[in-house]
């Protein structure tokens, strides 16, 4: 019996380098890997669903699910994770010296059903209780002119949004004093450049995440990888095959980063890093499968229904494949 041919859109992370290079197969699969940017494939995926596997923004998944619309099946791999303190930019001459400031500000974003945009408004609801229609929000691009939403928007007349025309971008606004903060999934250019026009809402966003994590159980999950649904339906076992190869390629990533010997990563201080991490986070601090992220699951479902992305809550329990053994 051939095995099926399928075609893996993903980014080329630590953790899915050892399916790029072969070092992982994934087993009764002829697996071809199509290494791009994440915000090249999600459009492809949503619109098109180009490829039969493909890493995908976890709050497109999870909107698509509440509004009983979904083409895919979820794996419970959290591909990409990461805090979003660090995320929230401020204008310096704006008055806003703390999250609750923001209150009646012009706010812009590239897209306010990312799974980014999503978690930071979620925090900054449930941490500082500051809610988006309390916001003048507006979408356009960071540097250059972006891509529409990526899934469509129905979102409560109480939220104020405005969409730049493709002349404005939101970094020009806010150094013109157009604008007033920014939830970035990318660090701006001007930031970058060191404008003194622009500066972190949370300077010291490092401790405060960690914080976060200690009381809320929560390290934001950004992007997961789904099956088409066709394809689930014509090979079921195929999710059980791609589940085992991410764990393991994970799995290859984590192995050998504490080592004194030579360090694996260009970092001086790996070391105390994987140390620190493992302080706040635990050993399995990269955890896939349900329940070590059901945290994140469950605050993602309530935000994006909350937010006006999905009709219903969504919860963890609803997300994955049933057949993946964990």
């Amino acid at each position: 019996m051939s095995k099926p041919k399928l075609t893996l859109a993903c980014w080329d992370y630590d953790r899915t380098r050892p399916l790029i290079d072969g070092r992982v197969q994934a087993e009764g699969i002829d697996l071809e890997i199509k290494v791009m940017r994440p915000r090249q494939i999600f459009p492809r995926m949503l619109e098109h669903q180009e490829f039969e596997v493909s890493e995908l923004s976890l709050g497109s998944y999870v909107s698509l699910k509440g509004r009983g619309s979904c083409p895919f099946v979820a794996l419970p791999v959290a591909l990409s994770k990461i805090f979003r303190h660090s995320c929230i930019y401020i204008r310096t001459e704006a008055g806003i010296r703390t999250p609750q400031d923001l209150r009646g500000k012009r706010v812009g974003t590239t897209q306010l059903g990312s799974t980014a945009t999503i978690y930071m408004n979620g925090m900054l609801r449930h941490e500082y209780g500051v809610a988006m229609e309390e916001l003048h929000w507006f979408v356009g691009g960071l540097a250059a002119p972006t891509q529409r939403p990526l899934i469509p928007l129905n979102l409560p007349p109480q939220i104020q949004v405005e969409f730049l025309p493709s002349d404005r971008t939101l970094e020009g606004m806010l150094e013109s004093g157009a604008l007033d903060a920014l939830l970035a999934i990318f660090i701006p250019s001007i930031f970058q450049k060191a404008s003194p026009r622009i500066a972190r809402l949370f300077p010291n966003y490092y401790e405060l995440e960690q914080d976060y994590y200690r009381r809320t159980g929560i390290f934001p999950i950004m992007h997961t990888v789904v099956v088409r649904e066709d394809v689930y339906r014509k090979h079921p076992w195929v999710a059980q095959s791609l589940y085992r190869a991410f764990c393991e390629a994970r799995d290859l990533a984590l192995d050998g980063l504490y080592d004194t010997d030579a360090l694996r990563l260009s970092l001086p201080w790996l070391i105390q890093h994987i140390e620190e991490t493992w302080r706040v986070l635990g050993r399995d601090f990269w955890a896939y499968g349900l329940e070590p992220n059901r945290p994140a699951l469950e605050a993602l479902g309530r935000y994006v229904y909350e937010q006006g992305l999905s009709p219903r809550v969504v919860t963890p329990d609803e997300l994955f494949a049933s057949n993946v053994e964990l």
